[in-house]
């Protein structure tokens, strides 16, 4: 067993605390039903059919050029093969077949950038820019099989490159742009990829910000560190800002996309070819290259996507708020709804700026009908309050879709009753990186909602909570969240290292997929996510490890320990708290109170450096000591009580239990707050 999973001690598993229990209920009204995708004989089907529905959902939803016979090989488990003998291309399921079958004029994508500037983009438009994008990495040297980093932001460029990587076999690693230059760096480094795709910057809260130069940084010598694998980087022009340039190796996107043809022929592909490696925060500090493979993939973002938002694509105006930069954006912004031919909304900044009812705004504008976004999010217009959203017309709004973590019920309540008027359906979803698409969500049209509760799998999907001996849970009892059958859209392992993937999800229960997440099963057997079982934190629906933290924090001259937890938080579902020992020549430096701040900003400006702004820590608290066992590992359970100001637990493991007094007392000093 390794470290990335938690161990027996009750200490370390999911907190049973203050279960919830949800007596509000909202079925479908008989309309939504009756004209709604999914029927309730769709889990009958699923259950009976075993992996032949799996089979009807690739023939149904996606186009192969090589139609598969065989369904899924387990034999080399924990590795699937889904449909291993087929053959498809991935740009040509999202885009070519919709102009084949005369929808060219349909709309894939209405643009909205930051600063109010707009662009809409037909299906004929997309197979054009993909195939001219593809021709340019083409001719740029990409073949098929080798590696593409995009660091975007959130431009139609962006769906535009990870199409045009898959046209041609080329698996696509996406990096988010609010990653910094060290980050960037490990992530080309581990994929070795041959090229770069950046841009100048893009707009964020109203300013440009700048991207390239992240990227000049990340390709540099560095001592000790091996000679970068890129050959090219091409560069979006979207701020006009000036831009180091490095002839031979820098090439502009549209001087590369103007010179090539608008024509190119897909590479088809076997259904287990690479589409993409994503990097997620792994508890070993190392990220994690989850490798996705394209037909299973494919079909399963496409079912989930269908059956969860009971998409029409002929009617429907679909957004989900996600960057591409997450799974959330691979899968939901630009495979499902592409393969399905839906109309989508993709916009650049944020959601109070200009003002803060700019989702609603758009909304509005573009009569969005299925809106999918985050807790979060959700949770801060809350904050802002009602009056903001009830000056817009949200009526178009049919289903509304949360996702990146659990909900809870008050903040589902306020989306359904002021963003959804208390007609539009919720799905709360759960599913992770690893696991590509969906798994347990309600149906709308099926299930009768619960506030706050992802409640079933999805029909195909085996999910369950198991207590410690891996023994399913009763109704009412709380455990792990596992899958125990194969999955379409399953990672196929961490790129370079199929023991780290064995270890890091299939030890902790011998045959089952471990998702690292606390369970409980209510009274009726709905499941509900109690949240991260690890030490990856998941903070405004991004996961960050703590060891990567801790790293960071460590790797500042002035700390000698630190230890970094998540606690509980009403905006972000969970907050980075740190806690650092600082070096002995500058133990004083946070005995005031103006000490303390300054230590903190300069250690939290220096995470955001490592790693990016997303880690930065909320709170950090200078201690003198740290609470250990005596075998030397750290008691995050102690620190999480603190950092939720709360009673401290038992201490008694402890190699010295007085630490958390001295913890406690000197917390005597205030230490200052976020600033962002």
């Amino acid at each position: 067993m390794t470290d990335t999973n938690p161990t027996s001690d009750p200490a370390s598993g999911p907190s049973l605390e203050n279960l919830l229990h949800e007596t509000r209920s909202f079925p479908p009204s008989e309309e939504f039903a009756a004209q709604a995708n999914a029927k309730a004989g769709l889990y009958e089907r699923a259950s009976a059919a075993g992996e032949e529905f799996w089979a009807e959902q690739a023939r149904e939803l996606v186009t192969w050029q090589t139609p598969f016979t065989e369904t899924l090989d387990w034999s080399g488990a924990p590795v699937a093969r889904w449909f291993g003998d087929g053959t498809l291309n991935a740009a040509y399921n999202a885009v070519d077949r919709h102009v084949e079958a005369g929808h060219g004029d349909r709309v894939a994508i209405h643009f909205e950038g930051e600063p109010g500037d707009t662009r809409t983009v037909t299906y004929a438009d997309l197979q054009q820019e993909v195939s001219r994008a593809a021709n340019a990495l083409t001719t740029l040297g990409v073949r098929t099989g080798d590696r593409v980093v995009i660091y975007l932001p959130m431009l139609v460029e962006s769906v535009v490159a990870m199409l045009a990587c898959a046209r041609i076999g080329a698996p696509h690693s996406v990096v988010f742009g609010g990653f910094s230059a060290d980050a960037l760096r490990s992530r080309i480094a581990d994929a070795e990829a041959t090229l770069v795709v950046t841009a100048d910057g893009g707009y964020r809260r109203g300013a440009p910000s700048a991207l390239k130069p992240a990227v000049d940084e990340a390709l540099a010598p560095k001592e000790g560190a091996p000679e970068t694998s890129v050959q090219k980087v091409l560069v979006v022009r979207r701020t006009e800002q000036e831009v180091d340039w490095v002839e031979g190796r820098d090439v502009w996107w549209h001087e590369a996309l103007a010179a090539a043809d608008p024509v190119h022929e897909p590479v088809a592909v076997e259904a287990e070819h690479p589409l993409f490696i994503l990097y997620t925060s792994g508890t070993t500090g190392k990220p994690k290259g989850i490798l996705h493979t394209t037909g299973g993939y494919l079909t399963q973002t496409a079912y989930t996507h269908k059956y969860v938002f009971d998409l029409k694509p002929e009617t429907d105006v679909y957004w989900c708020t996600a960057d591409v930069g997450w799974v959330t954006g691979h899968s939901y912004v630009v495979y499902g709804p592409l393969v399905n031919g839906a109309t989508q909304v993709l916009y650049e900044g944020t959601p109070d700026t200009p003002h803060r009812g700019r989702w609603w705004e758009l909304i509005q504008k573009y009569k969005v009908s299925i809106l999918y976004t985050a807790p979060t999010a959700i949770r801060t217009c809350m904050k802002w309050g009602d009056d903001i959203p009830g000056e817009f017309d949200l009526s178009s709004l049919r289903v509304l879709g949360s996702v990146g973590e659990p909900i809870n019920p008050e903040a589902w309540m306020w989306y359904r009753r002021v963003i959804g008027g208390d007609r539009a359906p919720v799905v709360d979803t759960w599913w992770q990186t690893e696991t590509g698409a969906i798994m347990i969500s309600p149906l709308p049209g099926v299930t009768a909602a619960k506030p706050g509760s992802a409640q079933v799998p999805l029909p195909g999907i085996a999910a369950t909570v198991v207590d410690d001996e891996a023994k399913p849970v009763p109704d009412g009892g709380g455990g792990y969240l596992v899958l125990s059958e194969p999955w379409p859209s399953m990672l196929r392992g961490i790129w370079g290292d199929l023991e780290r993937y064995k270890d890091t999800y299939w030890s902790r229960f011998e045959g089952l997929y471990f998702a690292g997440d606390g369970a409980k099963k209510d009274d009726d057997g709905d499941i509900w996510l109690l949240g991260r079982v690890d030490d990856v934190m998941n903070v405004s629906g991004h996961r960050l490890s703590t060891t990567e933290i801790e790293s960071a924090l460590v790797s500042n001259p002035i700390v000698a320990e630190a230890a970094v937890v998540g606690a509980n938080d009403e905006t972000t579902g969970q907050a980075v708290v740190a806690f650092v020992i600082l070096r002995g020549e500058h133990a004083n430096r946070a005995s005031t109170p103006e000490g303390a701040a300054e230590v903190q900003k300069e250690l939290r400006d220096h995470v955001g450096k490592e790693i990016g702004p997303i880690a930065k820590p909320k709170k950090i608290l200078v201690v003198p000591e740290l609470p250990k066992t005596r075998s030397g590992k750290i008691m995050r359970r102690l620190l999480r009580d603190v950092a939720e100001d709360r009673t401290v637990g038992d201490a008694t493991t402890l190699a010295d239990s007085s630490v958390m007094d001295l913890i406690t007392a000197g917390l005597a000093v205030p230490s200052a707050a976020s600033e962002d």
